[in-house]
């Protein structure tokens, strides 16, 4: 058991319970590059490498969208009613 899982469990709430915060309400935006695409989304089509993208995930991690824009992955989360944060 790591050390913030053992903190987590003391405060309590369960490492299970804190993946599922923000389901439904919460959705986050990572910048990520074209050559990670394939791993997030293997959907989607073949992209040139070298390009910076944002990709929109559910609070559970769960890919929701890739955009070529931070402001895009930001309207789509508004649209679909979810707050939207940023993770670096």
């Amino acid at each position: 058991m790591s050390e913030a899982s053992t903190t987590l469990e003391r405060d309590g709430v369960s490492p299970e319970a804190l993946a599922h915060m923000g389901e439904g309400h919460i959705a986050y935006v990572k910048q990520v590059r074209s050559e990670d695409v394939p791993d997030l989304f293997p959907q989607a089509p073949k992209i040139a490498p070298g390009l910076k993208l944002f990709a929109l995930h559910a609070a559970d991690g769960t890919p929701i969208m890739l955009t070529d824009s931070r402001e895009a992955a930001i309207a789509n989360a508004w649209s679909n009613e979810l707050q939207a944060v940023s993770v670096h």
